[in-house]
């Protein structure tokens, strides 16, 4: 008597390989990203380390009514992340488009390579090698200011000013991630049909034609793809690289969200807080994306996913 096979069950006969191989990867993702979602739940007890989670009493919105009472260090941690995401998304997101484009532009392929391998090499220096590079060259002790001490020139005050510190960490991120952003704007220019280029220079066409009404509308998709994805981690404005320069800056000019949360829970011993914080910023980022994708479908494009 022969049995009739599933539609589903021949799928997975047939790609039995493929999902072996995925496999270690997915429990990886469910057991470090998806199992400590669990530990939001924090946000809605008066949890101490001495007790487990299920010990700890329900406190129900206590901990959020805390930050929205107008407690003037979150609001602060706030404010600042809104100013610090906000110079972020309109200087540092296009720099890799402008650097693909003339990367793109280059003749040479020799020339090309070496100028992509020089890009890339910041992104793999830690935070700490990077923050330590800008004091040494920018440093009241520095090499640029003992430089302005010997030829009679003034100090100029870089690390260490609030007033300047948005500039300073939008600089360092720039120097240290534009170059590696390129490589997606990149592989989707090296996709453009060569015929449209053709086409536009039989036209008559130069270059600043062909990057406006080819490359650009080519590659328009995944720049919206990247916009999307960037806003949802918008309000993540670098844990590491802020709390390393915040004792020579201060609280007031330094303290986003992320750093809110590691000093008012771990350091200050209000986890129940901390969480809420946590869990505000993750809703804030996930209600962006989706708010974005929306935006997105109603323009045509396709967004992180179809709405069909």
């Amino acid at each position: 008597m022969s049995h009739s096979r599933r539609p589903g069950q021949g799928r997975f006969i047939r790609d039995r390989g493929l999902i072996m191989l995925a496999l270690p990867g997915v429990l990886l993702v469910l057991l470090f990203h998806y199992v400590p979602l669990l530990g939001n739940v924090i946000a809605f007890k008066d949890y101490q380390p001495f007790l487990t989670i299920p010990e700890a009493p329900w406190v129900g919105l206590d901990n959020f009514a805390v930050l929205f009472a107008g407690d003037p260090f979150f609001v602060n941690a706030l404010l600042n992340t809104l100013v610090i995401a906000l110079v972020q998304l309109v200087l540092v997101f296009p720099v890799p488009i402008a650097l693909a484009l003339l990367l793109d532009s280059l003749l040479s392929e020799r020339l090309k390579r070496l100028v992509q391998s020089v890009l890339y090499l910041p992104h793999f220096i830690s935070w700490v090698i990077v923050v330590a590079l800008f004091q040494q060259i920018l440093g009241d002790a520095g090499m640029l200011n003992t430089w302005f001490a010997q030829n009679g020139l003034p100090i100029w005050h870089v690390i260490g000013n609030p007033d300047g510190f948005i500039a300073l960490i939008t600089s360092q991120v720039i120097w240290k991630d534009a170059g590696w952003g390129t490589i997606i704007f990149l592989a989707a220019i090296s996709q453009v049909d060569v015929q449209l280029y053709e086409a536009v220079a039989i036209d008559g066409g130069g270059r600043w034609r062909q990057l406006w009404h080819v490359t650009l509308p080519a590659i328009r998709g995944v720049i919206i793809l990247l916009l999307i994805l960037r806003l949802g981690d918008v309000l993540t404005v670098g844990f590491e690289q802020i709390y390393l320069q915040q004792e020579a800056v201060g609280l007031q000019a330094s303290e986003v969200l992320d750093t809110y949360v590691y000093n008012r829970g771990i350091a200050g011993g209000e986890w129940g807080v901390s969480a809420a914080a946590g869990l505000i910023k993750g809703l804030v980022g996930t209600a962006l994306v989706l708010g974005a994708n929306k935006l997105a479908h109603v323009f045509g494009e396709r967004g992180v996913y179809s709405k069909d």
